[in-house]
C-alpha cells in the first residue's frame, strides 16, 4: 500500500458511521500507512481526533492529537475502554462527520484504555481532561454512537436545519453515485 494513501471524511448520515468497527488483525506496514493517512486527514480537516468509520473504514482504529504538537500524536488500534470515572462534565464538542455543528456533551473526566500501537505493542493508559474526552468521543464512533445521539433535545432542535442539510447532501451524493454506476 502506498505511503501516500489519502482518505476523505465520511459525513452524517452515512450508514458506515452506524456500523460497529471490526478488530484489526494484521499489524503491518499497511496498518501504519492507514494510521498515517488518518492523521493527515484529521489535520487537513482541522480536527483533534478521528476514527476508522469516519474515513469509511470498519476498523477499530482511532487517532488523536490534543495539542497539535508532533510528540502528542497518538494512533490506537483495537482500543478497549476499561473504565470511565470522575465527575460527568458538560463540554462543547464538534465532530468532523458533522461539519460546523457543536453541542454540549456530557462525558466522564477520566478514562482508562487498553489498546495497541500500529506496530502491535500493547499499551494501557489513563487519560483525563481534553485527551480523555477525545478518546471517549472517537471510541463512540467505533461502536456506532454519533454526536447526534449525545445531543440534548435543545441542541437537536437548534441544529435541526444543519442536520437536515447533511441528510439532503447525502441523498444527492447517493443519487449521483447511482447514476454514475449505470
Amino acid at each position: 500500500m502506498s505511503s501516500e494513501l489519502e482518505f476523505d471524511l465520511t459525513l452524517y448520515p452515512s450508514p458506515t458511521l452506524r456500523r460497529p468497527a471490526e478488530a484489526v488483525e494484521s499489524f503491518d506496514e499497511e496498518l501504519e500507512a492507514i494510521c498515517a493517512a488518518m492523521l493527515r486527514c484529521m489535520y487537513r480537516s482541522k480536527g483533534v481526533g478521528l476514527s476508522g468509520p469516519q474515513v469509511g473504514l470498519r476498523k477499530r482504529i482511532l487517532v488523536l492529537n490534543p495539542t497539535g504538537e508532533p510528540q502528542d500524536e497518538l494512533a490506537l488500534v483495537n482500543p478497549e475502554l476499561l473504565e470511565r470515572s470522575g465527575p460527568l462534565t458538560l463540554f462543547e464538542e464538534g465532530c468532523l462527520s458533522f461539519p460546523e455543528i457543536f453541542a454540549e456533551v456530557e462525558r466522564h473526566e477520566v478514562c482508562r484504555l487498553k489498546a495497541f500501537t500500529p506496530k502491535g505493542e500493547e499499551i494501557e493508559e489513563t487519560f483525563d481532561g481534553f485527551p480523555g474526552r477525545i478518546i471517549q468521543h472517537e471510541y463512540d464512533h467505533l461502536v456506532g454512537v454519533l454526536l447526534v445521539d449525545r445531543m440534548s433535545p435543545a441542541d437537536k432542535l437548534r441544529h435541526k436545519a444543519s442536520l437536515e442539510d447533511l441528510v439532503a447532501r447525502y441523498k444527492r451524493t447517493r443519487k449521483s453515485a447511482e447514476k454514475a454506476e449505470r
